[in-house]
């Protein structure tokens, strides 16, 4: 079963790394949650995938009796999809408000509609 698990991340890490070289930015943006979704299916894969021993130990006990998942990953990945989700979020409305200002969604034809005559901002340092 983890041998499937572990062909599927690799398809999903090759799907989003595809997405993301694209030039247009709503395949980046698609890119971006096939990563995440794959990043936490790796996580969960790391966890072990047993339903037979359920992650709780006797009274008494210094360790589980037998091989069971471990509760760490799924908790992390619980973190993560959050996490994700906002990073999501604000990629999304910075694109909308990229694409409304400069009416493309082409990386390369964001870079030619920048304005060549406004003198460059000075450096805050």
């Amino acid at each position: 079963m983890e041998a499937w698990f572990a062909l599927l991340v690799g398809i999903f890490f090759s799907v989003a790394v595809y997405l993301m070289l694209s030039k247009f930015i709503i395949r980046v943006l698609l890119g971006v949650a096939v990563l995440g979704n794959a990043v936490n299916l790796l996580i969960f894969t790391g966890g072990r995938l047993t339903r037979d021993v359920p992650p709780v130990m006797p009274e008494g006990a210094d360790a589980l009796a037998a091989p069971a998942a471990n509760a760490l990953p799924q908790a992390l990945i619980l973190t993560a999809i959050v996490i994700s989700f906002s990073f999501f979020a604000f990629l999304l409305v910075l694109s909308w408000r990229a694409y409304s200002d400069l009416a493309t969604d082409n990386t390369d034809e964001m870079r030619v509609a920048e304005p060549v005559d406004e003198p460059v901002p000075p450096l805050g340092y």
